[in-house]
């Protein structure tokens, strides 16, 4: 499948999903996905069910399960998952591991070589002269790797063998009696193979209990899941990422990848490398596990076979996900760190709009409901996978969700089309995705534009900086609060917050003193440098207080409205303004100027007293605001 049609699989599954409110309120976008294909390759009719070994023609050839399992320990899975079938081929990479192990390379390389022979599973390939098997992948140097395991008795080896399938799989695994005494009875080929060996030298005792040895690792009874679990112990340098447990060195992983990606396939080794690009083994039963370094692991369970003994479907769904996913060996970046630098709510960190006490306590009682997460790094498959899962597993508790994108290095497209899938997600639950520093990702705006279209501008929240985008949510959610008051017509000035504790014909004593200005939105209200002359009280819309900072933008320091006064400062130390105050909207204030105070208080102490004593109040709220930022941000 090429990769036009396989976007086109992506894109039938965006519109499906798009249409079922109940699928993405109850899953992952990439178990959905997965789900898709299951369904749609279930009606896949090609193969033949492997019958060479007897006891394997009773396999039904509609079973069918998908997994995928990721370095960080996240299981996806659908259909006939859980489905026991033995592992057969699949069982080489893991011995041969083992081998390593209990051996030097050296001496592991001076038995098996590691040279992709293009020929069939059970092709006797050996070199001309020392009669060493050309690679582990095959039967014959498979054989000859089960008669490098160490161990003093045939059962010990055997144990050793089934102990370590089950640290790759964390559980533990079994053999399946009657395939193995099928499989006995029918292994002619594999005895003479054995023999060969022998006379070679490159088995170094008899060699029945040998080849006995790899019927019963080619029996072992296992799901689609462990082998997903399997390739994502692989995938984690031998760390299984479910249980933590080491199954295999880590200095020997990219050795026994190496052979998967060159050999795992057979004589269809290299086209399965230049179209899928996963290190990968298949078996006879029909399971096929594929690994991506660093990322996951791969299983698909289905045994009906193509003619080189590889399941159909296996191969069809482990190219879809290659390519979906980009996924291929060649063509992902390494993520070197974690790709949620910061995770706060709005609980905890504000926007830096000044809000009123009402409003401040409300938002630390239900600012959990707004929750930002800061990404950096690449955002691929499997990073991107990291931040999909962390944003579905909160969404009980969480109505906003703001990703922050100014410290991503790159997007590619498919983590662009797992961000709009959760996008998708969370607008069927009537909560709201937001992404602020697109700019970042131009994947994700294209992708956004292809999918919304003429609406983009209306239904896709996108911010150029947080802070904008945390004040639109905090102010979504005060919105639905009806128990905060409201300021009505006419109540100023005695509802000014700097007049708090003055008795009426207080209010009055500061008002006759007041200088009523208008402002238009974008006007600037004060300037760097200008004199701190006097006090803005905000009567209607709102201005916002800015820096400028390097590349000749403004960073935003705070926003005041109605009730609020800002410029304040300059009444405590006399120094000239710091900072420019624009109005955001249409602006009415109130200016009380230096001096008006100065006389004010000679006349009204305590009114004086108390202005200067809530102004000092509101400058240490602000400075505990921003000492909570610090601390979210770990400064």
């Amino acid at each position: 499948m090429g990769t036009g049609e396989s976007r086109t699989a992506w894109s039938r599954f965006c519109a499906t999903s798009m249409n079922s409110a109940t699928s993405l309120e109850s899953s992952s976008p990439i178990l959905d996905y997965l789900q898709q294909l299951h369904k749609t390759y279930a009606e896949l009719q090609e193969g033949k069910v492997a019958t060479y070994i007897p006891e394997l023609a009773n396999a039904n050839p509609n079973w069918f399960g998908i997994a995928l399992v990721t370095a960080g320990g996240a299981v996806y899975e659908c259909g006939d998952s859980g489905q026991l079938f033995t592992i057969q081929s699949i069982s080489k990479p893991f011995v041969y591991g083992l081998a390593l192990e209990d051996n030097t390379r050296a001496e592991v390389l001076a038995k098996v070589g590691v040279e992709p022979t293009g020929d069939a599973f059970n092709a006797v390939s050996l070199e001309p002269g020392t009669g060493r098997p050309r690679n582990p992948m095959i039967n014959a140097g498979a054989i000859a790797t089960a008669g490098l395991i160490a161990g003093k008795s045939h059962s010990t080896r055997l144990s050793r063998v089934l102990q370590i399938f089950s640290l790759y799989a964390g559980r533990e695994l079994v053999i399946d009696e009657m395939v193995y005494r099928s499989e006995a009875e029918t292994g002619h080929r594999n005895r003479a193979i054995g023999h060969m060996l022998r006379n070679f030298n490159i088995l170094a005792e008899p060699p029945d209990p040998v080849v006995d040895l790899y019927f019963k690792q080619c029996s072992v009874s296992v799901t689609c899941r462990d082998l997903a679990v399997m390739g994502a112990t692989l995938a984690n340098r031998g760390v299984n990422p479910l249980t933590g447990k080491s199954a295999i060195r880590g200095e020997y992983v990219e050795s026994v990848l190496s052979v998967m990606a060159s050999c795992g396939m057979y004589d269809y080794a290299g086209e399965w490398l230049y179209r899928i690009g996963m290190p990968a083994k298949s078996g006879v039963a029909g399971g096929v596990l594929a690994v991506v370094p660093g990322q996951l692991g791969v299983g698909v369970f289905s045994p009906p076979l193509d003619a080189r003994g590889n399941s159909v479907r296996g191969i069809r769904i482990c190219d879809e996900l290659s390519r979906t996913f980009d996924l291929h060996l060649f063509n992902s970046p390494n993520a070197s760190r974690s790709v949620i630098r910061l995770e706060f709510t709005a609980a905890k960190v504000n926007s830096t709009r000044v809000r009123t006490a009402e409003e401040s306590r409300e938002l630390q009682n239900s600012g959990s409901a707004i929750r930002v997460f800061q990404l950096q790094g690449n955002l691929l498959f499997s990073t991107c996978e990291v931040v999909v899962r962390c944003v579905l597993a909160v969404l009980d508790q969480t109505d906003f969700v703001l990703l922050d994108l100014k410290h991503v290095l790159r997007m590619d497209e498919c983590a662009a089309r797992l961000l709009y899938q959760v996008w998708a997600k969370m607008r069927s639950m009537g909560k709201v995705l937001l992404f602020c520093a697109i700019a970042r990702a131009p994947a994700l705006r294209s992708h956004l534009k292809r999918k919304l279209g003429a609406q983009f501008d209306s239904e896709a929240c996108v911010f150029d900086d947080s802070d904008p985008a945390l004040e639109w949510c905090e102010n979504e959610l005060l919105e639905r609060c009806s128990t905060l008051p409201r300021l009505a017509a006419g109540q100023l000035p005695s509802s000014y917050e700097l007049f708090k504790g003055l008795a009426p014909d207080e209010v009055r004593a500061v008002a006759e003193r007041f200088e009523r200005r208008r402002y238009l939105a974008g006007e600037v209200m004060a300037r760097i440098g200008d004199p701190s002359s006097e006090v803005f009280f905000i009567a209607s819309g709102f201005a916002t207080v800015t820096i400028p900072i390097s590349g000749g933008t403004q960073k935003r320091l705070g926003v005041f409205s109605s009730g609020m006064a800002l410029g304040e400062m300059g009444f405590l130390d006399r120094a000239p303004r710091s900072a420019v105050i624009t109005a955001g909207t249409d602006v009415e204030c109130d200016l009380l100027k230096l001096d008006e105070f100065g006389r004010l208080a000679q006349t009204h102490p305590r009114i004086a007293v108390v202005i200067l004593t809530n102004m000092a109040l509101g400058i240490a709220d602000r400075l505990r605001k921003a000492t909570r930022a610090m601390s979210a941000f770990d400064y």
